[in-house]
């Protein structure tokens, strides 16, 4: 971004210049992201210019662009409006671009009706407690924008199953604060032990498989306890997580290496797949191997995933 450029935006956020910022948007359709297995969701608040411009630089594959808890009500104008001009910027991005919007009764349905002609990769709904709510956003959604939805209701988080609808819903994110608000539960369970975290988590995870959405683990708030972080990231991917939200860039990083399969791992699933392939030319779908054990078409199919989720 060009010094002048920077001065005026710099001066717009200071004053909360909305018909400044106006001027400068022009909607753009972008080349859109379309990767499905991030790994680390980093949030970045909406109003802040100093996070906005950090955006290419910031070691995560997904960034969510923030509008709803963390903005203040009056600042929210302003943030929709930087988000819009910052996605206009990048024409395509090797980041996943989320934009969470506020809930569906709190202006979320006129935010999505603004970010449409900035075409973000996704959006991301808070609050989503049935069916219903995701009909309602489709009816707005332009049809070539992802929908991600936040499960944080105990309504949501029991009708999790039923939420997809015509195929749209890519990527589910726990917000285990607000779900054990709602279900009467003191956030002193929320530990790495605990077995009714292990058991929302479990539970969390498998639904939004069924559906075929991107399961993305719930936000740890003590940013500065890597050492707990670290411990949460071990959990969720010994339980088959591969996303977890960030608040800070030192967990992006973390959750972007635990995350990334280890070179093993990769290199046992590509010569399955290589040997089943082989050997299912020749009419031959299940066969000993001397290194990898007994190979049919369900550890075929494991090794595809492997290579798939990376």
């Amino acid at each position: 971004m060009d010094a002048p450029t920077l001065t005026l935006l710099q001066d717009i956020v200071e004053k909360n210049d909305i018909d400044a910022l106006d001027k400068l948007l022009k909607p753009r359709k972008r080349i859109q992201n379309r990767a499905q297995n991030f790994k680390s969701a980093l949030m970045l608040s909406g109003h802040q210019l100093k996070h906005l411009l950090k955006l290419e630089n910031i070691n995560s594959d997904c960034i969510m662009l923030n509008l709803e808890d963390g903005v203040s009500y009056e600042k929210k104008p302003l943030a929709l409006r930087l988000v819009a001009y910052f996605l206009s910027q990048h024409e395509s991005c090797s980041k996943k671009l989320v934009v969470r919007v506020n809930a569906l009764d709190e202006g979320g349905l006129d935010e999505i009706r603004f970010l449409n002609a900035y075409a973000p990769d996704a959006i991301r709904v808070p609050k989503i407690c049935s069916v219903k709510d995701v009909e309602k956003v489709l009816e707005v959604l332009d049809d070539n924008i992802e929908l991600h939805l936040s499960i944080e209701t105990k309504s949501g988080f029991s009708n999790i199953k039923t939420l997809q609808n015509k195929r749209r819903v890519k990527a589910l994110y726990l917000g285990v604060l607000d779900l054990l608000a709602d279900l009467g539960l003191d956030q002193s369970i929320i530990d790495v032990d605990n077995p009714t975290i292990h058991y929302i988590l479990s539970e969390f995870l498998i639904a939004s498989k069924i559906i075929g959405a991107h399961p993305v683990s719930f936000v740890y708030q003590d940013y500065k306890n890597m050492k707990e972080f670290k411990a949460w990231l071990e959990l969720e991917r010994k339980m088959g997580f591969l996303a977890k939200g960030c608040v800070s860039p030192a967990q992006a990083d973390e959750a972007m290496k635990i995350f990334t399969l280890k070179d093993e791992h990769l290199r046992r699933a590509h010569a399955i797949v290589e040997r089943f392939e082989k050997m299912q030319k020749q009419g031959v779908t299940g066969f000993a191997d001397d290194e990898y054990g007994f190979i049919d078409e369900p550890i075929y199919k494991g090794a595809l995933k492997t290579l798939s989720d990376c």
